[in-house]
């Protein structure tokens, strides 16, 4: 018996960036073209809409034990202040030993960066998050790395690659026995590619690469950033995403975040 394929369905986030049920791909364009919602991405298709919805809690399931990792030493490299609250918070219930790496050569311009670097160094002194810290501004190798490669997709698996690969050598070389990412946490972000690059890169450098779905705090890593006053950028941070989010001619039509 051949089973009828199943027709394609848009992601649909509300303005908190919560998940709500899918929707054909002809509603969710519509709902762009009616000044609703935002055009996330094209493949696959996802919208956010311009208002919050009130998700009602699902039933409380048994509750499992989180895995304990017995402090074992994690270095995560921390993209933005919003993004860490939730992920070190959780990183920390499953016993990791977390310090913070930061290496964000994307961001652009140099004023930017030091707005969004000022603000992790002030809330890992709160929360008491050992960081290190990239001496480096490496713009130039940045957009040496996305020349010819500027388009949404490509020239991020590239800065993810730059990020985590720097990320890695820094774990190996302070004796960390795993890396992660801050960036798990974004809808924005392509999770399939950050695991794939940082499975590569942690393997390269004998150290392990540690995942988990955090988005699933996307929307309290907000309000943990409201409550802490940390600075939440309109734009990931390379140029070209700041483009894409203030521009709705850009050319990938993408509005993205962090």
């Amino acid at each position: 018996m051949v089973r009828p394929i199943p027709a394609p369905r848009a992601t649909v986030l509300d303005a908190e960036g919560r998940r709500l049920s899918p929707t054909t791909p002809e509603r969710a364009l519509a709902l762009v073209a009616e000044g609703r919602a935002d055009l996330v991405a094209k493949d696959p298709l996802a919208v956010r809409l311009h208002r919050s919805v009130h998700v009602p809690p699902p039933e409380p399931a048994a509750e499992e034990s989180p895995p304990d990792h017995g402090d074992a030493p994690l270095l995560l490299h921390v993209c933005c202040g919003p993004c860490a609250t939730y992920s070190v918070r959780r990183l920390r219930e499953l016993r990791w030993h977390v310090e913070g790496y930061w290496c964000n050569p994307n961001i652009h311009p140099f004023s930017e960066h030091e707005r969004r670097r000022e603000h992790v160094a002030g809330y890992a002194e709160r929360v008491g998050l050992p960081m290190h810290w990239d001496p480096e501004y490496r713009l130039v190798e940045f957009l040496r790395a996305i020349a010819g490669h500027e388009r949404y997709g490509e020239r991020c698996a590239l800065c993810y690659r730059m990020r985590l690969e720097r990320t890695a050598a820094e774990a190996a070389a302070r004796g960390f026995q795993a890396i992660t990412t801050t960036l798990l946490i974004s809808p924005y972000q392509d999770q399939a590619a950050l695991c794939r690059i940082g499975e590569e890169v942690a393997a390269a450098h004998g150290v392990a690469f540690f995942y988990e779905n955090l988005r699933r705090g996307y929307a309290e890593s907000r309000r943990l950033a409201r409550e802490a006053d940390l600075y939440m950028q309109r734009y990931c941070g390379c140029l070209f995403s700041e483009w894409e989010a203030l521009d709705r001619d850009a050319p990938t039509g993408r509005r993205p975040s962090g």
